[in-house]
Formats: C-alpha cells, sequence, structure tokens
C-alpha cells in the first residue's frame, strides 16, 4: 500500500501516526505546508513539502497536492483537520480520500458562521470516508452531516505503556509531599484557571485543619505546558496567593512527559471541551489516578471510580473536592493508578489503534491484501 499522508507536520500525533504506518509496512508519504518536527521520524516515512504556507497554501496548494499523488501513483489519500486540510484534499479532487476530524475543526470551526458550517459540511460530505478519535467527536460529524448517510470509524490515539511506576502507585511519601498537576496547553479551553481556583481552595482548607492543630501534607500544583494564558494565570496564582505552590514548568518535549508523570501523585485534566483525552490516557498508563471534567470525549477515556473520577465542568468546588478525595487516601491512589494501567491496556493500547486505521485502510482499497 502506497498511502500519502496530508497533515500539520509539526504535529506529534500526525508523526506517531506516520511512524507506526511506516513500521507496519505501509510506504508512507507526508505531505505538508508545516514546517516538520525536527527529530523522531521513522526514516522510512517520505516527506514533501507544499510550496504555499499558511491560510492561502488550504486554497492554493491543490494543484501541487494533486500533482504529488499522481507522481507518486499513491493508493489512498488521508487528510487529518478536516478544516485546513481536509478543505485542501477536498479541492485537489484525489481520490479514494479518507478524512480524519480531530477536534476543534468540527467542535469550533463550524459555529464560527454560516459559511464555516457549510464549507466544513462541502468536505465531509464529499469524503470517500471519515474517521475520527473519539464516540464524542463522531457524534459531532454525524450532527454536522445531517441526513446524509455516512460511515464513520473512531481510530483514537492511543498510546503506549509507559515504563516504571508514577509516585501516586505506592512510591510518594508524606514526608515529602503530595503534588497534583496537568500536562496541558494554557489556554482557556483547558480550564487550568479552575485547576488553580481548586488547589489554592484545596490549601485554605488544609490551612484550617493545621490550625486546629492536625498536620497538613505539604502539596504541589505542577502545569506543563504552555500557551497564550501564561501571564494571566500566573497572575491569578499570586492573587490567590499560591504562586510559591505553583510551578510552571513551560512546554517539554514529548519524550519528556513520562519523566514529568511521574512527579505527580493525581493528573487533573479541567478542560471546558475536549475532543479526547490523550493526555488523561498517558497519565493512566504511566498510573496515575485521574480526575477529569465531564465534557467531549475525556469521559470515554476515565472508567468512573475505578480510574478516576468525574467532576462537572466549570465547577471549582466539585474539582477540588475530587482532588482532596484521592490526595487524602493513598490506598485509593494506589487503586485506581493499577486499575488505570489496565484500562489503557484493555481499551487503548496503541497497536490497536493502527490495526484499526490499517483496517479502514483496507475497506478503502477493496481486492488489495
Amino acid at each position: 500500500m502506497k498511502l500519502l499522508l496530508l497533515g500539520a507536520a509539526n504535529s506529534i500525533h500526525l508523526q506517531r501516526w506516520a511512524n507506526a504506518l511506516a513500521a507496519a509496512g505501509v510506504e508512507v508519504h507526508l505531505a505538508s505546508q508545516h514546517r516538520p518536527l525536527p527529530t523522531g521520524w521513522n526514516p522510512r516515512v517520505q516527506q514533501h513539502a507544499l510550496p504555499v504556507a499558511g491560510g492561502r497554501g488550504y486554497l492554493f496548494n491543490a494543484w501541487a497536492l494533486r500533482g504529488l499523488m499522481q507522481r507518486l501513483r499513491a493508493d489512498l489519500l488521508h487528510a487529518h483537520y478536516a478544516s485546513g486540510y481536509g478543505v485542501l484534499a477536498t479541492l485537489s479532487a484525489c481520490r479514494p480520500r479518507l478524512v480524519s476530524a480531530w477536534g476543534s475543526d468540527v467542535f469550533e470551526f463550524p459555529d464560527r458562521s454560516p459559511l464555516h458550517r457549510a464549507l466544513l459540511r462541502w468536505v465531509l460530505r464529499r469524503a470517500d470516508a471519515l474517521a475520527c478519535t473519539s464516540q464524542a467527536l463522531r457524534q459531532r460529524v454525524l450532527m454536522l452531516m445531517g441526513k446524509q448517510p455516512h460511515s464513520v470509524t473512531v481510530t483514537p490515539f492511543g498510546v503506549d505503556l509507559m515504563p516504571g511506576a508514577a509516585r501516586g502507585d505506592g512510591a510518594a511519601t508524606s514526608g515529602a509531599g503530595l503534588c497534583v498537576g496537568t500536562v496541558k496547553g494554557l489556554a482557556p479551553v483547558y480550564g487550568v484557571d479552575l485547576l488553580i481556583r481548586a488547589f489554592a481552595r484545596l490549601l485554605d482548607a488544609r490551612a484550617a485543619v493545621a490550625g486546629a492543630g492536625q498536620a497538613a501534607v505539604p502539596l504541589r500544583l505542577r502545569l506543563v505546558g504552555d500557551g497564550p494564558q501564561r501571564a494571566e494565570l500566573q497572575a491569578l496564582a499570586a492573587g490567590l496567593g499560591v504562586t510559591a505552590q505553583v510551578d510552571f514548568v513551560g512546554a517539554v518535549a514529548h519524550a519528556q512527559v513520562p519523566d514529568e508523570l511521574r512527579r505527580l501523585d493525581v493528573f487533573v485534566a479541567a478542560s471546558r471541551q475536549e475532543s479526547f483525552g490523550v493526555a488523561v490516557l498517558e497519565a493512566s498508563a504511566a498510573g496515575l489516578p485521574v480526575v477529569v471534567t465531564r465534557v467531549g470525549g475525556l469521559p470515554e477515556v476515565v472508567d468512573p471510580g475505578v480510574t478516576g473520577l468525574l467532576v462537572p465542568p466549570d465547577d471549582v468546588a466539585a474539582l477540588a473536592a475530587a482532588m482532596g478525595q484521592l490526595l487524602d487516601d493513598a490506598r485509593l491512589r494506589q487503586r485506581m493508578g493499577q486499575a488505570g494501567r489496565h484500562w489503557v491496556a484493555a481499551h487503548y493500547a496503541w497497536a490497536d489503534s493502527v490495526q484499526t486505521m490499517l483496517a479502514l485502510y483496507q475497506r478503502l482499497l477493496p481486492g488489495r491484501p
């Protein structure tokens, strides 16, 4: 099989798909108008730079993409991200054409205007097949499609079980204190402001306990990631008087995420909207109990009460209570962390995700072994 992938070459998730498909024996070509990640590529992945960058490229790279598809004699074009690269793939008229929705391309883009919605619907309806990362995304795509019948396959971003144990499954010591944290972009949609407020609430509650003569375990909040809200969040932490207990780590390479997760006892995803939950799965794979909001695709990656706790979105009190419940119970943290590893292995193993994608390709190419 000769596959032409189309998408943002600076995305770690697209890199993982390209590498895994190449390792599975597919001849993978990647076309992109984004500058690729500098490292981490499988040498079998052949990269092709499209001539026009920026938003204009989604319109003006169509002829270049079509020419590339013809020169390669590729069997299939797979566009990742329904808006942007999905528009480019549709304009190129290359067939067969698979379009994968990722999140904001179907949750946010079509709500900008009736024109945006019509454009996205045009892309979805003209694809030979559609894929997405979660059941929540699938339902959104089907809603956008309207009455037009179409098959939408769920192809989740699976994860590998990370080696070693996180602090949360028994390695933490009360003397060293406990650490709660997240690995997310610092943007309003991810609710990091809610996490800081909930953490401050926890510190206040523990200060009251200490005032009553009971020892309180020191707590820290670790925020791994960067984004447009960083200065605002730092000001929020200062205003709440928790700057000394909050670590703004900044962005780290994906290869460093396991090391960051090992510093935590509890992982939190306080998102206001999210199409899936790769970071949550990575935390569970590392043996961490998780607290996540009940939005989008996040509930799909948690077995409630078994691998973690679900809380309503935008509810600081509920978030603080769930975090406190886990931080106060080492056995519960250990039990949920171990269950999380089993959950990931059973439902979201990366090898299984790759096989799901390969099976979808085979359905688009009948008669090919």
